[in-house]
């Protein structure tokens, strides 16, 4: 029967993380809420997480678990049982934490001006520089102001400019009415890539009005979670980086008809190409075979894939050269 209900996605192996973004928002000055976890078959189990927490809080806390499918299928099993009653969903990472007011400016934004998609400031710091705010972000592509305290603004070319650089979104910062979640979903197969990015932009492209608020709503923890630990040198980041050509190449035929927007996708792709094949050249330097399986069905698919690795061998040639 709550206004909001909170989509958490969970897979931790370190204890107390969960409590910490439950407090953040067990601490919100709204209060009209509810709250959906889904355990994706966490090493450390949800339920050992919320063992010993206030009653009243597990009064309003409903955990799922289900076989492990990545952060996109979890959230989307939270989208799936989200109540009937529910008018908004906000997503808030596992290890993320929400600012007081979150909530409260999210609720007052989106019914003052009738919107349907909404997008908080993440929180500055150091660990994650690339993240930039909605007054930066106004600043560099212009856009409407609708607010002054706190600054809301409204761009009505909003899905090309994520695409050039999306750094001002976050999932925790997001907020989605009923028209939106309803409908949209996460591409599971996608995991520990773009699949927020597609998200995003499917979101965007779907509501009728779509806010973006300068204040703060959430800050980035620092938690071990389905997110980390995916480095060049991961075996995984072969595979993160193909799933990311492949969202981006979806994205690319949903605006084929916008060459601007085209050249922005293209160039993400490229970024994509190139760091899958340093990463393997990597592996051969530390005398570690390729993989060839996932190289082949990406060049099936992908002969750009072809044309960066000659790219690539004539400059490091053509460095050596000189």
């Amino acid at each position: 029967m709550a206004t909001f209900t909170v989509v958490i996605p969970f897979y931790q192996r370190e204890a107390g993380i969960l409590g910490r973004a439950l407090k953040s928002i067990f601490d919100q000055t709204y209060q009209d809420f509810d709250i959906v976890i889904v355990d994706d078959e966490s090493p450390l189990p949800a339920d050992t997480e919320l063992q010993g927490i206030d009653e009243t809080w597990k009064s309003r806390i409903r955990v799922i678990s289900q076989k492990n499918g990545g952060p996109g299928a979890a959230r989307n099993t939270g989208l799936d049982n989200v109540p009937a009653e529910t008018r908004f969903v906000a997503l808030l990472d596992s290890d993320d934490i929400w600012l007081p007011d979150h909530l409260k400016n999210a609720f007052d934004c989106m019914t003052r001006f009738d919107a349907e998609c909404y997008w908080a400031s993440m929180q500055a710091s150091d660990e994650f520089y690339y993240h930039f705010g909605m007054a930066e972000l106004e600043k560099a592509e212009g856009g409407t102001r609708l607010s002054e305290d706190p600054l809301v603004i409204e761009m009505s070319n909003l899905a090309s400019v994520m695409l050039k650089n999306w750094s001002f979104l976050h999932l925790s910062c997001m907020v989605i009415a009923r028209p939106v979640f309803e409908t949209i979903r996460f591409e599971p197969s996608l995991r520990l890539a773009a699949e927020d990015v597609l998200f995003f932009c499917d979101c965007i492209l779907k509501s009728k009005r779509t806010l973006l608020c300068d204040e703060a709503g959430a800050g980035r923890g620092m938690g071990l979670n389905i997110f980390h630990s995916i480095d060049n040198r991961s075996p995984q980041f072969l595979r993160q980086q193909f799933n990311t050509w492949v969202a981006l190449d979806t994205l690319e035929q949903r605006f084929r008809s916008r060459p601007g927007d085209v050249a922005s996708i293209a160039s993400y792709k490229n970024t994509a190409r190139r760091q899958a094949l340093w990463s393997q050249a990597g592996r051969v330097k530390r005398r570690q075979a390729p993989d060839f399986g996932l190289l082949a069905r990406w060049v099936l698919r992908d002969p750009g894939l072809l044309r960066a690795a000659f790219e690539l061998g004539a400059g490091k040639f053509g460095g050596s050269a000189r």
